[in-house]
């Protein structure tokens, strides 16, 4: 089954990068921003979970004690919190980098564009309100696009918004297509604490990675 989920990420993958390059004047993403990787709940199903670990376990064991910390300390801060949403930085991004980029789950591939909501209104990155991806053709203190913005700016591509969201990415049409199942999703940061997978690095040097396949 992982092995079709591959597939599907190689399927995925190729479509983001089109859209990625056709919006390529508003994305301003390049290696050291990780605002998307912090303060957000970040999905995963358990077959992303699947694959993720496979990059997990193949870090070294500095690597894996700095995330093991990361995870401990953002589970006892869930456990002391008691409001609705429950927002934290991924416990694998080390100096704003992601330590398993290659087996990043789908949010993290997808996020940057406009895309199209599971209510069928466009929503915008947060980070365009960071003076990133569209600021350069948004509304000033708004969340639409300016056509007069757009046409000062001499691009010819215009803005344009995809079906990239989540829950339009891990429909059970893909599912059918690539023959897999996504399974349960959650944070990710629940994957760790309700299958009790925060080791402590004085005693086991590592997070202690279940084999979840």
């Amino acid at each position: 089954m992982l092995s079709n989920y591959i597939l599907y990420l190689k399927f995925l993958d190729e479509k983001l990068s089109s859209f990625f390059e056709r919006q390529k004047p508003y994305i301003c993403c390049q290696k050291g921003c990780a605002l998307c990787c912090k303060n957000a709940q970040i999905p995963y199903s358990k077959i992303e979970m699947d694959y993720f670990m496979l990059g997990a376990w193949q870090l070294d064991l500095n690597t894996k004690k700095i995330i093991a910390n990361n995870i401990k300390q953002i589970a006892l801060e869930k456990m002391n919190y008691s409001g609705k949403d429950f927002r934290y930085d991924c416990p694998f991004l080390i100096n704003n980098e992601c330590a398993v980029y290659q087996y990043r789950g789908i949010i993290c591939r997808s996020f940057g564009l406009l895309n199209i909501g599971s209510d069928g209104r466009i929503k915008v990155p947060f980070c365009c309100f960071q003076g990133l991806n569209y600021a350069n053709v948004m509304e000033d203190g708004g969340n639409k696009i300016s056509a007069e913005k757009f046409k000062k700016s001499g691009i010819k591509e215009e803005p344009a918004a995809f079906h990239t969201n989540y829950e339009f990415l891990t429909d059970p049409d893909f599912e059918k297509m690539f023959k897999f199942s996504f399974g349960e999703k959650k944070p990710l940061i629940d994957w760790f604490i309700e299958q009790q997978s925060v080791a402590e690095p004085a005693n086991k040097d590592n997070i202690d990675y279940k084999n979840r396949q």
